[in-house]
């Protein structure tokens, strides 16, 4: 009797102890904040090939500085409706196709050329279920650092295997010294980081450049969309009757540019070119239904687009899951 009672004294008191505690609100598992995002891949179908977008990571870009041809009010007002002010996180998504006979990847990322938040591409690429080694062709949309700091992994090719393409005017460009020594200084690491990271694929004889408007095989064809850059290039991608376009910087803040596409940034090598590119796009792609995979949309950058006023609606993709 006497045990029982001691026994009963004692979870009493503990209760009357955890009571207590919770009332003035300890905690006795307190977990500590991760600080890490998911594993930043998205995958999607297309009739027989499947599409994989990778993300090297997010930016904070100072809009309000890049975007011109814009009142700023307007400017802050189309932001503010998106929930959002600048600096705006902005993504960095490259696209891995592949076509069941060939793995292909689409831009590769920034490595170490745009700051600690990117270079996060090969990493993500992994989680994804695949290997660098793997890759058969990197296609480029154009060279600037955030779209090829990715080959290099320190002195190594990060993607030994694969063969790299782009249009010629564009490696005409980037790679060329007389550019690099004329261009203004706050250029010139552009140039700087399109030699250090393509030349050694050069050097390896695994750079193959086409000329605008190519069948790349496999359902994938490169069209010239000259103006963002000397020989920026969209890649459309094909399966089914399904078609896929990947636009590369046709666009880079959607909250602002899609409402009003006449936006034009600093980034643009030609703006009056690289605005008739995007109306041109955008025009097609609202009428045709395809769907977008945009370097610097949130991540994953994939959806529909469709009129809406002088402008155009972003819509997401809808979530699926893959067997």
């Amino acid at each position: 009797m006497q045990v029982k009672q001691a026994l009963r004294a004692v979870v009493t008191a503990t209760f009357a102890a955890v009571a207590g505690a919770m009332s003035h609100g300890a905690v006795f598992a307190a977990a500590p904040m991760i600080k890490t995002q998911a594993p930043a891949y998205y995958r999607l179908m297309l009739g027989d090939i499947e599409v994989t977008a990778i993300s090297d990571g997010t930016v904070g870009l100072p809009v309000d500085k890049l975007l011109f041809d814009v009142d700023p009010q307007a400017l802050q007002s189309a932001l503010a409706n998106a929930h959002l002010k600048p600096p705006v996180e902005t993504s960095v998504n490259g696209f891995l196709i592949n076509t069941g006979s060939k793995l292909v990847l689409i831009d590769a990322g920034a490595g170490p050329l745009f700051g600690p938040t990117l270079g996060k591409l090969v990493a993500n690429l992994k989680l994804a279920g695949y290997q660098p080694e793997q890759v058969d062709e990197i296609y480029l949309t154009h060279m600037h650092p955030d779209h090829l700091g990715g080959l290099m992994e320190g002195d190594k090719l990060a993607f030994p295997n694969a063969v790299v393409r782009a249009d010629k005017r564009e490696a005409a460009f980037w790679l060329s010294q007389e550019n690099l020594d004329k261009a203004p200084d706050d250029s010139k690491d552009f140039f700087r980081g399109a030699m250090a990271s393509l030349n050694p694929y050069v050097k390896a004889g695994k750079f193959k450049p086409f000329e605008g408007d190519t069948d790349l095989g496999g359902g994938i064809k490169a069209v010239a969309t000259y103006g963002h850059t000397a020989g920026h290039i969209v890649y459309t991608v094909e399966s089914k009757g399904q078609k896929l376009i990947v636009w590369g910087d046709l666009i880079h803040v959607g909250s602002v540019q899609f409402p009003n596409p006449s936006v034009v940034i600093h980034f643009d090598s030609d703006s009056k070119e690289a605005l008739a590119q995007r109306l041109k796009i955008f025009a097609e792609v609202a009428k045709q239904g395809d769907i977008v995979a945009a370097a610097h949309l949130s991540f994953p950058g994939v959806g529909h687009i469709r009129p809406a006023g002088s402008g155009y609606t972003w819509l997401p993709i809808n979530y699926q899951s893959i067997p």
